[in-house]
């Protein structure tokens, strides 16, 4: 048995959704709870927790005397493949047959050595988590880890259903102006269409597996004690609301963003920094390239680590950038073009010579937060999203799939840090845009709009800030 200082310890154990973009706001909340002192499970898949030793080697999941790491199963196939598993069956096999293993960890870390399980905190889409914690009678919490305009869209997933708008009849909804049918009947999402709410609506399969996923796992969170958001209530407040009032949900924790909470509110003498949740092994070379650029000259583009696409697509983004004649970094994953590797010609390496450069991986906040970077082309993930307000940088936006529609929306629309891409990607317009939002008087005012979204997320966070005392009354609940 531990220490009896160890043991009288709260035992939190953390669930997410094995995807980097859940992995890393789960992680940031971990550590910001062991500072508050919490002991810490930390719950892997099996198959994440590979790829997490493929990348940082075995001592990155050795963890710290009140920091664990633990591995459920999956149900997925095996494999040894260093990417994102194909998420529709990764989400059909997570609710289907997560549950037992779960409880049988649950079960293991309340009669081992480690202080009783006393909150379990499941990330929004592994809402067999609440379900296992209720049943073993340990208090639950829900961290949906996207946004809340996403998150509000999803609960009317159902609908929907009702109003006969899905499944769509035929594939002609694509092309006929369907999608530009505006929804006036979602409380708090003001002037938006369909195309703006959660992309697993478009289909004309009435059994589509992704899009009953979401709109039940989002129902599902409504049964939790509790729900988190990455996000802060200036950003979001009327959709904050909208839970409360229309789903008689009060128990909400704003606590977003994460990471300059956690950066502000964690002793850096903390060893808990030093773990790392990165799949992927970031290039740190880039940073010397950025040391020698003038101030906001550099486009930041990165599409995260789910989005794939076209070769066709991929070249029209890679001549948008050159014809742009911009500075850009930009991050090729190996597997950014599905079934593929990413190549390109030489004479597209001489034309952006001294003025782009291309690697695999990085470490984004850091980029977002060096002064060369004036702006960022993303598929508008919420992780990317939290990370570029909290640094003050707009956003050319390509959103991909799921919340990224509605992410895209409220940044063009809403908080007025944006443009967007055409979905079917042509370099004129891609050098368009670049250009526009670096050098021209739009981006200018969206620079300046990001500026003062950096300052209400600074606000939040600080000591008293409403992202702040969300954090500790989290705190407070669950000790």
């Amino acid at each position: 048995m531990g220490s009896i200082n160890e043991a009288r310890k709260p035992h939190a154990v953390l669930l997410p959704y094995p995807s980097q973009g859940h992995v890393t706001p789960m992680m940031s909340l971990a550590k910001l709870l062991h500072s508050r002192g919490f002991h810490i499970t930390f719950v892997n898949t099996e198959f994440n927790h590979k790829r997490l030793i493929q990348s940082k080697g075995v001592d990155s999941v050795k963890g710290l005397l009140d920091f664990k790491f633990a591995t459920i199963t999956d149900g997925m196939p095996a494999s040894d493949e260093n990417a994102t598993q194909d998420i529709t069956l990764l989400c059909d096999t997570t609710r289907k047959t997560c549950l037992v293993p779960f409880k049988k960890l649950l079960t293991k870390l309340n009669s081992g050595e480690v202080p009783p399980v006393s909150c379990v905190i499941s990330d929004g889409v592994m809402t067999f988590g609440i379900r296992a914690a209720q049943d073993l009678g340990i208090p639950d919490v829900t961290f949906w880890t996207a946004s809340v305009c996403a998150f509000v869209g999803y609960l009317h997933y159902r609908q929907l259903i009702k109003r006969g708008i899905f499944p769509f009849k035929n594939d002609n909804y694509l092309i006929d102006g369907t999608l530009d049918t505006p929804i006036d009947w979602i409380p708090g999402m003001k002037d938006v269409k369909l195309k703006d709410l959660p992309s697993f609506l478009r289909t004309t399969d009435p059994n589509d597996i992704m899009f009953d996923f979401m709109g039940e796992e989002a129902q599902n969170c409504l049964k939790a004690s509790a729900i988190m958001f990455n996000t802060f209530e200036e950003l979001e407040p009327e959709l904050l609301q909208t839970i409360v009032s229309n789903f008689n949900f009060y128990n909400i924790y704003s606590i977003g963003p994460l990471g300059p909470l956690l950066r502000k509110h964690v002793p850096h003498h903390s060893q808990v920094l030093s773990l790392n949740s990165s799949l992927w092994k970031p290039d740190t070379t880039i940073f010397e390239w950025l040391h020698n650029r003038d101030i906001d000259s550099v486009l930041y583009v990165n599409y995260g680590s789910v989005t794939t696409m076209t070769n066709d697509h991929f070249l029209e983004f890679a001549w948008g950038l050159a014809n742009s004649k911009q500075q850009f970094l930009w991050i090729v994953r190996q597997d950014i073009i599905k079934g593929e590797s990413a190549t390109l010609s030489e004479e597209f390496l001489e034309e952006i010579k001294d003025r782009g450069i291309l690697v695999n991986w990085c470490a984004q906040e850091q980029v977002l937060r060096h002064p060369a970077v004036g702006a960022f082309l993303t598929h508008c993930g919420w992780n990317s999203m939290m990370e570029t307000i909290s640094e003050g940088v707009p956003v050319i936006c390509w959103p991909f799939f799921s919340d990224q529609q509605t992410n895209c929306h409220y940044s063009c629309e809403k908080w007025g840090i944006g443009m967007e891409v055409n979905h079917d990607v042509k370099r004129e317009e891609v050098a368009k845009l670049v250009s526009e939002m670096m050098v021209g008087e739009k981006g200018k005012e969206m620079r300046s709009k990001a500026r003062e979204w950096k300052m209400k997320a600074k606000e939040a966070t600080d000591v008293g800030g409403s992202s702040f005392q969300g954090f500790l009354k989290l705190v407070k609940a669950m000790f």
